[in-house]
């Protein structure tokens, strides 16, 4: 255990100081598809002796069924259970017993899974992601043993942690008609009610190669990947189900929704939700630079005046989410002691009011561009930030490289382009506004 700790902080100490080198040129890569839809992207980088393989699969909690919520979560889970050739529970065991690590994530667009290793194992990494993919072992153990892990992750994620329901919330009240108005966690009781033919399914139609992209990146050989590539992947046949997608536009709100939610907590919260374009948009990347300008650090304009001068609240943020359809940008606060919601609400309306009608001073304004321009390098400081990001741009935007180039949508945004934002999205007829309050303030 200590040398495999040893060799993860040379890597990491490796990775920082080849950060630079990356960042100053463009990032390279190749991609392909091949015969079964499949889309390869390959990026090479010697600087430290490690490789990231991953797979994403363009399935998310919008893509199921409204009865059967929670489906691509579970699977996330469901397929670390082993296949035909990996036995239950040896996934994680072969991963590190080879001195890496792996793991995968779930949002409303996507599912993502990943291994980083000593670049000496990258066979073992594609022969575990083609298992996963072409063999996966879904039966009725592996099932039942998952339900009580999702179970269990929703209790001490979201049903028990302060302010863990936050997102479901949001998503389940702004959302009317779109697929978005349930989160990836899902309802318990779909997955109980689920049978294994309906997990099947499931499995046949989104784990598909023509519904993924695999990108690896770190001290690989191009052409020594491609043809491993081919050896685990190429005979897994192309999908054969038509692969969902929902069509379905929320329409326009045009008045304001007011909604009071009480849970486990000590202080109350304001939250206020506008509904914003899709990634990949001008407006997006201005309503991302907006979001920065409230709340990305001490010297934000919500922290600097609701948290600091006015002290009504001791923590402050904003975001918006990054789906791939049109979504929402949060705004949140959480009440200091003694003081009542409204104070809170108002206190928050009143900054973002002043974006609406005053005009960033150039020094505000170029602060903005330099935390882009940070955020942007950051992404990419590590090899797998790089084979995320990779992944990410081809799956929802078709264009891979956008990773050298994405920073230019922010750079081009100005001042009066950000003003006119915020007048055309944070208005009080396209918002949502929350009270999630103590348990204890509940009339009885």
């Amino acid at each position: 255990m200590k040398k495999r700790h040893a060799f993860y902080a040379f890597l990491v100490g490796a990775s920082l100081l080849n950060a630079g080198a990356r960042a100053e040129g463009n990032i390279k890569f190749t991609e392909y598809d091949m015969p079964n839809g499949l889309h390869v992207i390959l990026h090479e980088d010697h600087a430290t002796p490690i490789v990231a393989m991953s797979v994403m699969y363009h399935v998310g909690s919008k893509n199921e069924d409204p009865q059967r919520t929670g489906f691509a979560h579970f699977f996330e889970h469901l397929l670390f259970e082993g296949s035909e050739n990996i036995k239950r529970g040896e996934y994680m065991k072969l991963v590190q017993a080879n001195g890496g690590e792996l793991n995968a994530n779930t949002t409303q667009d996507r599912t993502f899974y990943y291994e980083v290793l000593p670049s000496n194992q990258l066979e073992l990494a594609m022969w575990m992601e083609s298992e996963r993919m072409m063999h996966a072992k879904i039966d009725t153990i592996g099932v039942e043993t998952q339900r009580k892990v999702v179970k269990e992750e929703k209790k001490q994620s979201y049903d028990n942690r302060p302010y863990g329901q936050l997102l479901n919330v949001v998503y389940e009240n702004s959302f009317t008609v779109h697929p978005y108005r349930w989160t990836p966690i899902g309802k318990e009781q779909y997955i109980d009610q689920a049978t294994l033919g309906e997990f099947m399914d499931f499995y046949k139609t989104f784990y598909v190669p023509n519904n993924a992209v695999i990108v690896i990146g770190g001290d690989i050989n191009i052409e020594q990947s491609k043809a491993l590539i081919t050896k685990y992947f190429g005979d897994i046949p192309k999908g054969t189900k038509p692969i969902p997608r929902p069509t379905v536009v929320e329409p326009a709100q045009t008045a304001e929704k007011r909604v009071t939610f009480y849970d486990n907590v000590q202080l109350p919260a304001i939250l206020l939700s506008y509904h914003t374009p899709k990634i990949g948009t001008d407006d997006y990347y201005a309503i991302q630079m907006l979001t920065q300008l409230l709340s990305q650090g001490n010297s934000s304009r919500f922290h600097k005046e609701i948290v600091d001068k006015q002290q009504k609240a001791v923590q402050a943020g904003a975001f918006a989410l990054p789906n791939e359809d049109p979504s929402v940008a949060v705004m949140f606060s959480i009440a200091n002691m003694n003081v009542k919601p409204a104070e809170l609400e108002t206190a928050m309306e009143n900054e973002i009011e002043k974006v609406k009608t005053t005009t960033l001073s150039d020094e505000e304004y170029q602060k903005l561009i330099n935390q882009a321009e940070t955020d942007f390098v950051a992404k990419n400081q590590k090899v797998l930030g790089v084979v995320t990001n990779l992944a990410t741009y081809w799956t929802f935007q078709g264009n891979a490289n956008l990773i050298n180039t994405e920073l230019d949508r922010y750079t081009k945004i100005t001042k009066e382009d950000l003003k006119r934002v915020a007048n055309k999205y944070f208005t009080k007829e396209n918002r949502l506004v929350v009270y999630y309050l103590p348990k204890s303030e509940e009339k009885k």
